[in-house]
Parts: C-alpha cells; sequence; structure tokens
C-alpha cells in the first residue's frame, strides 16, 4: 500500500518531469526547424523528444 503523502511527491516529480520535456522538446524543435523548413513548430515530435530524453533523464 502507497502512502497517500508519497504519490503526491510522486505525482508532483512526474508533472515537473513532463514540464521539463515539453519545454525541452520545444526548444529542440526549434532548433530543428532553423535546418529543416519543413517543420511544424506548433507540434512536438517524437524525434525532438528523442533528442532530449538521454540528457532529460540524467538530470532528474
Amino acid at each position: 500500500i502507497v502512502n497517500k503523502e508519497a504519490l503526491q511527491l510522486f505525482s508532483e516529480l512526474l508533472r515537473h518531469l513532463v514540464t521539463e520535456a515539453v519545454h525541452r522538446s520545444s526548444e529542440e524543435l526549434e532548433t530543428m526547424a532553423i535546418t529543416s523548413q519543413t517543420a511544424n513548430k506548433n507540434v512536438l515530435s517524437v524525434e525532438a523528444l528523442e533528442r532530449i530524453l538521454p540528457q532529460l533523464l540524467l538530470d532528474f
């Protein structure tokens, strides 16, 4: 059985992880858009997420 406070703490950590992933992916997508004129800046791509994931996991 999981403690209520532990569940709240994990939920908050997961929220921060997802928020940071979105921000980093957005920045990576902008970098990718500079090199490619066909990239859509309004939609995060799996490729952008894959590029930032290793460093993100090391930071968390």
